[in-house]
């Protein structure tokens, strides 16, 4: 799988998107924003959840953290982290290129609304290297996501509208 399958998924939905492969390992936010010249908030970060006996993946802003009461009201359980051989096998991507494209089992795909503040996001692409430029609305509807607002800004900060 890996950096092919998402190559080949973007091929089938969204010629005209590519994926950018640096040099450097992007595989943390702050590794990601600095080799893409964005803020680390730009950066899609996909986390791979069990919610009960599902498995999801959730794609929010990087600088945004899961709030687990929100989680457990949404999605009705307690998320767990999944352990990194898990990751690969569910996913077919490695941890630190994880990303809802190219997926080696479908799994339901969430994004945070945290995401929406920006015009464009930059998710990994299936390698610990790679990447995509993309607008939020778009990758949900290639990846037939649900919007859910599941996370805090940083500071605590919950990312509803305060009344």
């Amino acid at each position: 799988m890996t950096v092919e399958a998402v190559r080949g998924f973007l091929a089938l939905h969204a010629p005209d998107l590519e994926v950018v492969e640096l040099e450097a390992s992007t595989a943390t936010v702050e590794m990601a924003a600095r080799g893409h010249g964005v803020t680390p908030a730009q950066i899609a970060k996909t986390l791979s959840l069990r919610v009960k006996d599902r498995t999801v993946l959730i794609v929010t802003s990087g600088d945004a953290r899961l709030n687990n009461r929100k989680i457990k009201d949404v999605l009705g359980g307690k998320p767990r982290m999944l352990g990194a051989d898990e990751v690969v096998a569910l996913t077919g991507h490695p941890v630190g290129g994880v990303c809802p494209f190219g997926l080696a089992t479908p799994l339901p795909v969430y994004c945070d609304i945290s995401l929406r503040a920006f015009d464009e996001v930059v998710p990994a692409a299936g390698s610990t290297n790679s990447a995509v430029r993309i607008a939020p609305d778009r990758m949900a509807t290639l990846v037939g996501a649900e919007w859910i607002d599941v996370c805090e800004r940083p500071g605590g900060t919950p990312e509803r509208a305060q009344p």
